[in-house]
């Protein structure tokens, strides 16, 4: 094979999977897919580690459609109103990355609320620039600080590592959210898919540790069991931009052994959930996570969890990032914006 065949998608399996999403999604759903398709990616499952992080992302495929719509593709023009700045997390044995959005249009007496913020791509690829839509979208929607954070990723560090920097990071933020114009009895956690399920663990971890709870779980297509055989797995097999086989990827490279699959951080519906505080999950029909955001919904209505989920029609995993270019986007960071404002309202 030569190197530029290595790691191309199937072409019939390419071309079924675009023919479904012809079918089953919105107009600009498809548009943003074409998009990158464009930008030509290969299929992660197929390449290395670090093939993987150099292949397009979404928000890679959301500039190059801002462009070829002769729009601006300025995150400030995008999302006006927000200002983001780096900042160093010292969890005691490392220093993590993280950056702050902070929305410049609000005027309120005391510190603004917080909402620690953790990106998706399977706890091995991507970061928090990749995910920059989805973080600084929520801080303007909730009119809250969001603290975006690079965890350390698989394989390099493997499972619990990235859970283990996401309660490291909880704890500093209880500590020093004043240092950043935030208020430490308003906290919130969040995250997309990967980050979606370290948003919940981190929760319970919390709470276990006996660390002050936050106010708030915004959950958006996490990942909440490990097998592979659910109705949205086999429904999304061959789905984009995320298929069965490349979670199947993602999470060889993450566990230590198989007994890892069992551990309640990563098969959250058989976590102790009792105690945690209210949890909006979002969830896209277009998605192999699609009956994980359900199975979390349900095991946390068991632990009489408040809860509340939402299903998006005719959008694909990634979709809430997206809000440059996706209607549902839209519609899915105000009503998360909405559920955490009203959470992280009064002091």
């Amino acid at each position: 094979m030569s190197d530029n065949q290595h790691g191309e998608p199937n072409p019939i399996v390419n071309a079924l999977s675009n023919a479904v999403a012809a079918l089953r999604a919105d107009e600009d759903q498809l548009a943003l897919a074409k998009a990158h398709e464009a930008l030509h990616p290969k299929a992660i499952e197929k390449l290395s580690v670090e093939e993987a992080r150099r292949q397009p992302t979404v928000a890679d495929a959301v500039h190059h459609l801002l462009t070829l719509q002769g729009r601006s593709t300025d995150p400030e023009q995008l999302v006006p109103g927000v200002r983001a700045a780096p900042l160093s997390i010292d969890t005691g044995s490392t220093l993590l990355s993280a950056t702050v959005y902070t929305p410049v249009d609000t005027e309120v007496p005391t510190g603004l609320p917080v909402i620690l913020y953790f990106h998706g791509g399977g706890w091995v690829i991507a970061s928090k620039e990749v995910y920059d839509g989805g973080a600084r979208g929520l801080a303007k929607q909730a009119h809250a600080i969001v603290v975006s954070v690079d965890y350390r990723q698989a394989p390099e560090f493997k499972f619990p590592t990235a859970w283990e920097d996401a309660l490291e990071s909880y704890r500093w933020l209880t500590h020093h959210a004043a240092r950043i114009g935030g208020d430490p009895s308003r906290l919130a956690l969040a995250g997309e898919s990967a980050g979606g399920n370290l948003a919940v663990a981190t929760a319970f971890a919390a709470r276990n540790a006996g660390l002050p709870m936050p106010r708030h779980i915004l959950s958006v297509y996490p990942v909440a069991q490990t097998s592979l055989n659910t109705e949205s797995y086999i429904e999304n097999a061959i789905a984009k931009p995320l298929n069965r086989a490349m979670v199947k990827w993602f999470v060889d490279h993450l566990i230590r052994t198989q007994d890892d699959l069992a551990d309640p951080r990563l098969s959250l519906i058989d976590a102790d959930l009792h105690g945690l505080p209210p949890v909006t999950i979002i969830n896209a029909r277009l998605d192999p996570l699609r009956s994980d955001g359900a199975k979390l919904e349900d095991a946390l209505q068991k632990a009489q969890v408040p809860v509340e989920r939402r299903e998006y029609e005719g959008v694909a995993h990634e979709f809430f990032g997206a809000a440059a270019v996706l209607e549902k986007a839209r519609e899915a960071q105000a009503y998360a914006g909405e559920r955490l404002r009203a959470a992280l309202s009064g002091y």
